[in-house]
């Protein structure tokens, strides 16, 4: 069992190193003195009087470095805002990292914000704005409607994950009661051309998912937003003036957009507006190149190696079942691939929370499946955030096998006492059987690894 743990172990540092940030800058953006090419882009520096930079996300310091490297003597100034303890040991000169909260954004995220819309502001036709934007950035970047408050958002941010929305009904919610969601950083910029270089953390990469879109058209509306609030029964669970607001969207009441002092409408902006003829978005990397090498790595390793799912989502403990269930017909039957196999899957699941414990969804998938892999010989399950954060927690995940429950039992441990409780961090603790990697500077989602041994 030690040396499948060490491999699951092996096999998730793979999906970390692939998806590293820097790197994903330097094969996007390349320089040739006085020429920047992104993609099929080519720009003229020499026709730029101001190229700044700004950023949000978990892994937007890392990118900051990559980007600094390639434009450090254009740079006139940058800003990015990233979660608290993302930015050591890390260093920039002209581009200033700032720390903020998340998953729920404090004063410092708006205190960030408003740099970053400073530098907006002072932005014209001749000047270039490089966008760092990663998984996290929902959290980071933001300004409220008047009238909206920080607990406000924090009070409707908290009822959305308890009732285990998805981050696409979440960020429907947020881009309509913000500033800067939902293409309007874009619009923010005015005639500034903007190249944001995107890493994503959302399943399938739709630019508009990923930390809200906020330089991408929104294709949700509000009447997006008055459907989650009535699917999800988050009336009386979210400030009463934010489901005002939105029913007032909803009816096309002006009001609801009545911060807009261009003249931009009654909602975000949709495709077509011409303020994205300014703006390319490029996705850099995303989860699947993390996946892929996951799987390269397991089959170097001598294991018979399958990328399952890189859209994987749902309720963490149901896939756990699920997990287990393809660990069983591997065992029995060598389907889909035989012994010894490792099964990688990727993508973001959510907790509906019952209890009152400290875990995350990664730390969840790894209790659920400990209790049904419980006295299997074989079978290991990792899954691990690749920012190296779980929920509220320092860890990044954590691993189980088939001797957790035994081992946690002997200690005087209920799994399923834990589990119900939503506690899987005070669970695998005393086990040892945490992921702890620290910030990693990158987040492209969540890799799960699976192992079942001759």
């Amino acid at each position: 069992m030690s040396s499948h743990r060490a491999s699951a172990l092996t096999i998730f540092r793979a999906a970390l190193a692939a998806a590293d940030p820097r790197q994903a800058v330097q094969r996007a953006m390349q320089r040739d003195g006085s020429r920047l090419r992104v993609q099929e882009r080519e720009y003229d520096l020499t026709r730029v009087e101001n190229v700044y930079v700004i950023g949000f996300g978990k892994a937007s310091a890392t990118m900051a470095q990559a980007a600094e490297e390639i434009l450090s003597d254009q740079i006139t100034r940058g800003w990015v805002t990233v979660k608290y303890a993302h930015t050591a040991p890390l260093a920039t000169g002209k581009i200033h990292l700032h720390e903020a909260g998340h998953p729920l954004l404090d004063q410092n995220s708006l205190d960030g914000t408003q740099k970053i819309l400073e530098i907006l502001d002072a932005a014209t036709g001749d000047d270039l704005i490089v966008c760092l934007i990663s998984g996290g950035g929902s959290a980071l970047l933001e300004l409220p409607i008047p009238g909206v408050s920080l607990d406000d958002v924090r009070a409707m941010t908290d009822a959305l994950l308890r009732c285990g929305a998805t981050i696409n009904e979440i960020n429907t919610l947020r881009k309509h009661i913000s500033q800067v969601k939902g293409g309007q950083l874009a619009r923010r910029a005015g005639q500034a051309r903007v190249i944001a270089l995107i890493l994503s953390d959302v399943i399938g990469s739709p630019l508009d998912a990923i930390a809200s879109g906020p330089t991408a058209p929104d294709p949700t509306t509000f009447a997006d937003a008055l459907d989650v609030i009535e699917r999800r029964g988050l009336r009386g669970q979210i400030p009463a003036h934010i489901v005002a607001h939105i029913e007032r969207g909803a009816r096309g009441d002006p009001s609801s957009f009545d911060f807009a002092q261009d003249g931009s409408g009654l909602d975000t902006p949709k495709t077509g507006d011409p303020i994205f003829a300014r703006v390319q978005n490029v996705v850099i990397s995303d989860l699947t190149i993390a996946c892929d090498a996951a799987v390269q790595t397991a089959r170097q390793l001598g294991y018979n190696a399958l990328l399952l799912s890189s859209f994987v989502q749902g309720e963490a403990r149901e896939l756990a079942k699920f997990l287990a269930a393809i660990a069983r017909e591997i065992d029995a039957s060598g389907r889909p691939v035989a012994k010894p196999a490792c099964i990688v899957c990727g993508g973001e699941t959510t907790v509906t929370l019952r209890g009152k414990g400290k875990g995350g969804r990664n730390q969840e998938i790894a209790l659920a499946a400990a209790i049904e892999i419980a006295g299997a010989q074989n079978v290991v399950v990792l899954s691990g955030g690749t920012d190296g954060t779980d929920g509220p927690t320092d860890a990044a995940g954590a691993l189980a096998d088939g001797e957790t429950i035994a081992r946690a039992a002997a200690i005087g441990m209920d799994a399923r006492a834990y589990l119900a409780n939503n506690d899987a961090y005070h669970f695998f603790q005393p086990l040892d059987d945490l992921l702890m990697t620290g910030p990693t500077g990158t987040n492209v989602n969540d890799v799960m690894v699976m192992i079942v041994g001759r």
